[in-house]
């Protein structure tokens, strides 16, 4: 039997929010154990050039719930606001996201097979169909920032290790 479109990206969407909602908890928790004040977790980056904490939290919800949003419209574009700048706000944003998903139907998402998709960002275009979209650009671009989120955390000294990536894995069930 196919896998429907739903079943191949909601569920991993919400095991990444999930995972975003585990990392801040344990960026927070690692900020007051050391005494440290929340920027110091919420403003870092590994490198200069690349964008701090908060916006690849926030970027889990934008690929995930803002990329479903996206479809019904046609057209995505990145969301240029500034991400939350609170635990609190980030935790919300993730909550947010994962209800979006939660409200989606495997029927709703397979109408939206072969339907057309555009990703615009400045002078950029790019044209998919809604699944390709999903699979190619949303899917792979909220693992990045998923795993840039933990890079971060792991590059500060937070305990983190591969299952705080990875969370809640959907293991088959004994009979």
């Amino acid at each position: 039997m196919p896998i429907s479109l739903h079943a191949a990206f909601v569920p991993s969407g919400l095991q990444m929010i999930g995972t975003g909602r585990h990392l801040l908890k344990k960026g927070e928790a690692w900020c007051d154990a050391q005494g440290k004040d929340h920027s110091d977790v919420l403003g870092a980056r590994i490198i200069e050039d690349m964008l701090p904490f908060t916006y690849q939290v926030k970027c889990i919800a934008e690929h995930t719930a803002g990329a479903l949003a996206a479809i019904q419209v046609g057209v995505y574009s990145p969301d240029l606001n500034p991400p939350p700048g609170t635990f609190a706000d980030l935790h919300a944003k993730l909550d947010g996201a994962e209800a979006a998903l939660g409200a989606l139907t495997e029927e709703q998402m397979e109408s939206w097979i072969g339907q057309a998709m555009r990703f615009e960002f400045k002078d950029m275009a790019m044209d998919f169909t809604a699944e390709n979209f999903l699979l190619s650009f949303a899917q792979p671009n909220f693992y990045f920032h998923a795993a840039t989120a933990y890079d971060i955390l792991r590059m500060l000294g937070v305990e983190v290790g591969k299952r705080d990536f990875t969370g809640a894995v959907r293991i088959k069930m004994p009979s």
